[in-house]
């Protein structure tokens, strides 16, 4: 059995596309497809159903497809252990975060590893949903959970609070609320509640029992523009309104804690590219730990 051959049947599995697999791993699609093929035949075996609209691991895939990521947390280690992998910090690093964490935050930052490191590249994937380590959407994923399944290797990044506000112009317009309760005689920014993909960003719940939003955004990002523009009033991240002077923080007793995580496979955890983004995410957040509070 050739490991490059399983290597390329789990970038199929993952994806569930041979198009997508072929880009993943660098090579093109007729080569991908021939060597999973290859790997069928040596295994004497069907793991894959390939039709026009993509492919689905057989009952036997499913089994292999377990026992190769095996394969492959014990490749990672050996070869890294070896030297034979990351001997410099090279190589890419796709970083899964939340919209609002990612643009704000990580985006303005990042540059400073790449100039500290020139062959490392970093994938900055800044978006309102959750990322799937195991099929390896992202080599990091900044989390608002401590993930409690799946062979997964988590550390607090830090914590971080939020607050009501709204934009001076709208509140020379319609007045500044005194209380919880006078919040519901003024237009209110929220999330589309079906697409909420963590109970971590159910936020409005915490202030009152019905936030009833007018306006619905999935996004962190969205939702701060809004506000901005006097379309009325949101719970935005402190870190991200304090950079925009036209918003006015209302009701500043009504905090809301949460928290960020940095989480990544277990199979990565030998991987020094994957080790030194982790602990450069730690030293970003840690010298601006103050902006979170």
């Amino acid at each position: 059995m050739n490991w490059d051959d399983v290597r390329m049947f789990l970038a199929v599995a993952r994806t569930g596309q041979i198009l997508s697999a072929s880009k993943r791993v660098g090579v093109n699609h007729a080569t991908l497809s021939r060597r999973v093929t290859a790997l069928e035949e040596a295994l004497k075996t069907r793991l894959l159903v390939r039709r026009t609209n993509g492919c689905e691991l057989t009952a036997e895939g499913e089994v292999f497809f377990h026992a190769a990521e095996r394969m492959e947390t014990e490749m990672l280690a050996a070869q890294a252990h070896v030297g034979r992998v990351d001997t410099a910090v090279a190589g890419t690093v796709r970083i899964g975060a939340p919209d609002g964490f990612g643009v704000s935050f990580l985006a303005p930052r990042l540059g400073r590893l790449t100039a500290r490191f020139p062959a490392l590249r970093i994938q900055l994937v800044p978006v309102p949903r959750s990322f799937s380590l195991s099929q390896r959407e992202a080599d990091i994923a900044i989390t608002l959970e401590r993930p409690e399944q799946g062979r997964l290797v988590s550390s607090k990044l830090t914590d971080y609070t939020l607050g009501i506000y709204a934009s001076d112009a709208y509140l020379q317009e319609n007045g500044t609320p005194e209380s919880i309760e006078a919040l519901k005689r003024h237009r209110r920014i929220g999330y589309v509640e079906d697409l909420l993909w963590t109970a971590s960003l159910d936020f409005t719940g915490e202030v009152m029992r019905n936030w009833d939003a007018g306006f619905e955004i999935s996004s962190a990002t969205g939702q701060t523009e809004a506000v901005r523009s006097g379309a009325g009033i949101g719970i935005l991240h402190n870190y991200i309104a304090r950079q925009h002077g036209e918003l006015c923080r209302i009701l500043p007793d009504a905090t809301i804690r949460r928290a960020y995580w940095t989480t990544y496979h277990e199979s990565a955890r030998d991987l020094l590219r994957v080790r030194t983004v982790v602990d450069f995410l730690q030293e970003l957040v840690a010298a601006e730990h103050a902006i979170f509070i």
